[in-house]
């Protein structure tokens, strides 16, 4: 009887796997991703002849860097940049790829004054996009949009829809509670659109990324998991964060999914799959701390690649 069983239970274990491909779901900080080409944006800093002296050399770099770090996501559904200039650098990151040269791309210019933007890259040959946008608003004592906008896409897959979005909240340059209501703002335009596909159908599959520039515990992330479930914390990687302020480890960069994608059909979350990449390579010691291997400390060239470490997640696509 007991043989008979484990038969069954294997054959059980190999159709469901047969049957679903897990991807990954990646979000990753870049760090400063800008061409050599001066636009109209406030990008000086990233010119051959400005202070950063960023040149095509350095430029190739970063975009070799980046794909180091998406080939290890193994053909990801669809990644999440943020510190983006603009659609371009992000078809060069796909094009400088060898496994994503055919991805698609959702990206709007933010009225950020340094240009700086976000991004979604997707899978075309899995996802359809039905449709995107962008969810601008004004931050506290301000007359008009300054911030980087939060995007948003709708996917099609087979009879199933996934709506991705990706933030990249103000700064804490000015200090962390004078600058929390400027986050506020963000998390409440982000809150309201979320309550507002809810509403339509609570069954909505949702994933909400980004670099939020708040901790968990923070307000404004506290508002997003009031409505969605957070699918990175302190034991997801294994510094327990994603990035390192005065050698201290925590999570500016999150991933939360809704209600919806625990459900049984179609495309889900596979439980408990948050992961904070440290890669060997990513990392360095600065004063005998391990730290993010940044490209630039200060106005000093490192040659690294990012201030944050990577964040994903795992789905079961049927």
């Amino acid at each position: 009887m007991k043989f008979i069983i484990l038969i069954l239970f294997s054959i059980t274990f190999s159709f469901v796997s047969s049957s679903q491909t897990v991807r990954n779901i990646v979000f990753y900080n870049v760090d400063n991703l800008f061409d050599t080409i001066d636009g109209v944006n406030d990008d000086a800093e990233f010119l051959p002849a400005g202070k950063n002296e960023w040149n095509s050399a350095k430029y190739f770099e970063k975009l070799k860097h980046i794909n180091q770090v998406l080939d290890e996501m193994k053909n990801p559904l669809m990644i999440g940049m943020c510190e983006i200039e603009n659609e371009t650098v992000v078809r060069d990151v796909l094009k400088h790829s060898t496994t994503m040269q055919k991805y698609g791309v959702v990206h709007y210019e933010s009225m950020d004054a340094r240009g700086i933007d976000v991004a979604l890259a997707y899978d075309s040959s899995t996802l359809k996009l039905a449709q995107s946008g962008i969810l601008r608003f004004v931050l506290p004592e301000q007359t008009a949009p300054s911030s980087r906008d939060i995007l948003w896409a709708k996917f099609s897959m087979k009879k199933d829809t996934i709506i991705g979005m990706v933030n990249h909240w103000p700064s804490r340059r000015a200090g962390q509670d004078e600058s929390e209501a400027n986050r506020l703002q963000a998390a409440n335009t982000a809150r309201h659109f979320i309550d507002s596909l809810l509403k339509i159908n609570c069954n909505y599959k949702i994933v909400f990324m980004g670099d939020l520039n708040d901790y968990p515990i923070d307000k404004a992330p506290q508002l997003i998991q009031e409505k969605l479930t957070p699918m990175i914390c302190a034991t997801s990687g294994k510094f327990g964060g994603s990035y390192n302020y005065k050698e201290e480890w925590d999570i500016l960069d999150h991933i939360f999914v809704s209600q919806g994608m625990t459900k049984k059909k179609g495309i889900k979350i596979v439980p408990e799959s948050g992961v904070i990449h440290s890669f060997d390579y990513l990392l360095t010691e600065y004063k005998g701390i391990i730290v993010p291997f940044r490209t630039y400390g200060g106005a000093k060239y490192l040659g690294g690649y990012s201030d944050h470490l990577p964040v994903s997640i795992e789905v079961s696509v049927p």
